[in-house]
Parts: C-alpha cells; sequence; structure tokens
C-alpha cells in the first residue's frame, strides 16, 4: 500500500464527536484546452474504483455507531457539501483498532467539486476515545 501525505484526509485523527476529516483536499483546476472557450469537465475516471484507505487505529468508547462519508463541495468549509459515497451506521462494537470498514470507492461523474473530505458522524453520545486515518491511495490491502 502506498499513500501519499497530500492524500492524506485524516492521520490518527481522535474522533470525538460529529466533525470533518482534519484535511480537505484541494484538486487542481480541470483547465481549458487551446482554442477552446470552455473548461473541460473535471473528471477522474468515472466508474473506476479510486481506493480509500478507512481504518480504526485507536478503539472507540461510548458512542453508538459512527457514520463515515466522503464529500465533495465548492467551498474549503465544506459548507455545501455533496455525498460521493458513505459507509453504514458502524457500530461501536466494530470500532476497534484495525478495523475497515466496507465502503464504495468510486468518484461519481459529474458529482466532482474543488474539494474532498471526510464528515464523521457519532451517533449516540460523543465518544470519549477513537482514532481514524483515512488517505486517497494508489491500492489499498485488504
Amino acid at each position: 500500500m502506498i499513500l501519499d501525505k497530500n492524500l492524506t484526509l485524516s492521520e490518527n485523527q481522535a474522533v470525538t464527536a460529529t466533525a470533518l476529516s482534519e484535511n480537505v483536499i484541494k484538486l487542481p483546476d480541470a483547465g481549458t484546452v487551446y482554442g477552446e472557450s470552455g473548461a473541460l469537465d473535471r473528471n477522474l475516471g468515472p466508474g473506476t474504483a479510486i481506493p480509500v484507505l478507512i481504518q480504526v487505529v485507536e478503539d472507540f468508547a461510548t458512542l453508538t455507531s459512527l457514520t463515515i462519508t466522503l464529500e465533495t463541495s465548492d467551498n474549503a468549509d465544506m459548507s455545501s457539501s455533496t455525498v460521493m459515497a458513505s459507509s453504514v451506521a458502524i457500530a461501536a462494537a466494530d470500532l476497534v483498532a484495525g478495523y475497515r470498514p466496507s465502503f464504495t470507492r468510486t468518484f461519481p461523474d459529474g458529482v466532482l467539486k474543488d474539494y474532498v473530505a471526510v464528515r464523521y458522524t457519532v451517533g449516540g453520545s460523543n465518544a470519549t476515545a477513537g482514532k481514524m486515518t483515512v488517505a486517497i491511495g494508489t491500492e489499498v490491502n485488504t
């Protein structure tokens, strides 16, 4: 597995309440073909799986569940985000170090905006412990 620091959304990030990943990725501008007036559509390979590592790196405590969404937005603060992929509500009993939730790993065609981030949504009471690492990679070992 090869990971790029620039494509790491969370690295050992404590997730104690609903929050965004500590890093937000700014995607490069699509650009304009010479001689054309309009910019190209941003396209990362429609339908092509893009590996996303999602792993619990510290056991969670006191929450009921955690839902993880991969989101895109026109704003770096992710205030007008669109969900591209979502996990199910992961039960607290499964949120132990080493756990990797099942996750859809394609960037839908025509949805991708300027910024990408992960949102952690805590179910029940806030967690008193628990850390996540999330990164886009070249390949994710199973």
